[in-house]
């Protein structure tokens, strides 16, 4: 019997500026791919949120049975069939728990990290450094689809990570010795690769100053796309932008909740203003992704030295 039910709270990795010092922080590559926990024994599989996924990623819930009674965290990666390395938006194809389709081109991988469990015995409350050698002897000679993450203590080997292996986008750093506690609780820390590009002010969200964030658009055609929903926007780009942004005459507006956030989020609502002014955003993204940024853009700055017509729809510098 497990010592807790599932699913359970997962620990969650607070965004940082720069890669930690590996003195006192474990490092390993942050993976392209979904969250999830896997019941070995049960073959059962739960997103980061809870959801039940067992029936869309069968799969891996079928191989994840050879290893022994645990509880594992980790990330489901789609590696691409030709080669070629890993693809997002493929695990987006086994969503609405469509499952395994014969003929894919690509097999759904995890990469573990973390051991919550083994058996009747829970590992939460055991430092980093001990759950990391239970995972290595768990998955020591199990399936090739189930492999544990790299670790290192050192930033330079961490960093070469980003690039060099396909489907990397950041590094993640763990206090050696801590505990796995759910939530920001955690200490676990992530930086991603940055990278910066322009877009288009096409609407403003948010009832208060503090929460407010603009709807970001690219030109597609003849028309404007959205693309993105920013972060909230500080107290002195708010104030440069007031005196730029117009409002349009249509009514309040309501894009998917896929534009501003991952499948599955609320609609996000905003007020329309006249496609003028340009903006500086950084993304963790290198181009767009189903004609939207996956996370969060941060505004950086507005650019005056730019207007929407010489921006291209789906181009990164």
């Amino acid at each position: 019997m497990l010592p807790f039910a599932l699913p359970v709270p997962l620990a969650l990795a607070r965004a940082v500026q720069s890669v930690p010092d590996g003195q006192n922080f474990s490092l390993e590559p942050k993976w392209d791919g979904w969250r999830c926990h896997v019941h070995t024994s049960s073959g059962r599989v739960w997103s980061r949120h809870g959801t039940d996924l067992s029936r869309a990623f069968s799969d891996v819930g079928a191989v994840a049975r050879e290893l022994p009674d645990a509880v594992l965290d980790g990330e489901l990666v789609a590696v691409l069939a030709d080669g070629s390395g890993v693809a997002f938006d493929r695990l987006q194809s086994r969503a609405g728990a469509r499952g395994p389709r014969r003929g894919a081109d690509f097999t759904v991988h995890v990469a573990f990290f973390d051991v919550l469990a083994v058996g009747q015995v829970d590992w939460r409350p055991r430092p980093y450094v001990e759950r990391r050698a239970e995972l290595l002897r768990l998955l020591e000679g199990g399936p090739a689809a189930l492999r544990p993450v790299p670790a290192t203590s050192s930033p330079e080997e961490a960093l070469a990570w980003v690039g060099a292996l396909s489907g990397v986008e950041g590094v993640v750093g763990k206090p050696v010795g801590g505990r796995y506690v759910d939530g920001l609780r955690s200490g676990w820390v992530k930086w991603r690769e940055r990278h910066t590009t322009e877009a288009v002010v096409i609407g403003v969200t948010g009832a208060t100053p503090g929460a407010q964030a603009l709807v970001l658009g690219r030109p597609y055609g003849s028309r404007m796309r959205a693309v993105g929903v920013s972060l909230p926007v500080g107290e002195r780009l708010r104030a440069a932008l007031v005196p730029l942004l117009h409002a349009t005459d249509e009514r309040e507006q309501q894009l998917p909740g896929t534009v501003g956030g991952l499948p599955g989020a609320e609609p996000v609502r905003y007020r329309p203003v006249e496609p003028e002014v340009v903006v500086e955003i950084e993304v963790d993204q290198a181009r767009l992704e189903f004609g939207r940024y996956r996370h969060r853009p941060r505004v950086k700055r507005v650019r005056g030295d730019l207007v929407p017509e010489l921006l291209d729809g789906d181009v990164q510098r």
